[in-house]
């Protein structure tokens, strides 16, 4: 019998700085996706794709200037994931009434589904208030190359051993972000806080949580050597890097990853911070077997410039 309940919907929310053609990709394949809205804040000035956005119906884009933060109840956070959480949070209780559920995501990160993902989230149950996404990171150079996180447990050291043997102990898992991935909030909740890879409800962590597990976040957080190295030294002062993180469990000394990257610069200057690079991102033939070996391949076939042509036709 046919389930007469409509699927729900979905849309994504995330505040932006970067090329136009980054924000437009973005936004053009979760359009592709079936997002019913996609909400996106600019955080700095992106005039070229700024008239793209606001032509598409299923595109919410507010410009995060001067006059914006004026009309905000807080003045502008120094913390780019302040802003984010506030911005987040202003689509929740604002311009995405109208949906089901919203995840907040950022520019570099692409939802996969095995099946569409509105029939995913439709078949989590009532009681289900978050669902998590689970990251997995580009390899150099590549556009459908991923790796997962190892897995928890005993064998987690000799996993990253066999594949990170200089600096995996310190990473997420084999993963140079994170590994806590991201969230679908359900929308109608009383009392939300929106945060970077949580939520909050009525006070509640992340209540009702399930995982999507037929659903990825495809992260390019090192797409090639050129762009992780471009945004290494804000990542080091103030994102993924940045020294108020704690050190992994597995980590044979209690470093961080801000201070194993400081020690790697003092000591061996870009070259070392390349080898480290490589180590995590490098494609090969040999880093696929083995990352397929340990059941950690993903090939996801984004096809971002195809949905950038559909969505968005008159751009460049």
């Amino acid at each position: 019998m046919t389930d007469p309940r409509p699927l729900p919907r979905w849309g994504v929310v995330s505040t932006i700085k970067a090329s136009a053609q980054e924000v437009l990709t973005f936004a053009a394949y979760h359009l592709a996706q079936g997002a019913h809205r996609v909400c996106i804040y600019l955080d700095a000035p992106c005039p070229e794709a700024l008239p793209h956005l606001k032509a598409h119906p299923k595109v919410r884009v507010i410009d995060c200037d001067d006059g914006y933060w004026r009309r905000q109840p807080v003045k502008r956070p120094k913390k780019h994931q302040v802003r984010q959480t506030h911005n987040a949070n202003r689509a929740y209780q604002k311009q995405c009434k109208d949906l089901d559920w919203l995840a907040h995501i950022d520019v570099d990160e692409f939802i996969w589904s095995a099946a569409p993902l509105s029939q995913a989230l439709a078949e989590l149950p009532p009681e289900a208030l978050c669902a998590r996404l689970r990251p997995i990171e580009v390899m150099a150079d590549q556009s459908d190359v991923f790796r997962a996180a190892a897995p928890r447990g005993s064998e987690l050291p000799a996993v990253l051993r066999d594949l990170y043997p200089t600096y995996g102990a310190y990473s997420h898992r084999g993963l140079l972000s994170n590994a806590a991935g991201k969230l679908f909030l359900r929308t109608g909740l009383d009392e939300v806080t929106f945060r970077i890879h949580n939520a909050f409800v009525m006070g509640l962590k992340n209540p009702c949580q399930l995982e999507l597990d037929a659903v990825d976040l495809c992260h390019f957080h090192g797409r090639s050597w050129a762009d992780w190295f471009a945004h290494f030294s804000y990542r080091h002062a103030n994102g993924a890097y940045r020294q108020e993180l704690g050190a992994r469990s597995q980590a044979p000394t209690p470093l961080n990853m801000h201070a194993v990257l400081a020690d790697v610069m003092e000591r061996e200057g870009e070259v070392g911070l390349r080898g480290f690079y490589d180590e995590f991102c490098a494609d090969s033939p040999e880093k696929r077997a083995k990352l397929e070996q340990h059941g950690l391949l993903r090939l996801r076939p984004l096809h971002l410039e195809d949905h950038l042509r559909t969505h968005f036709p008159q751009f460049g």
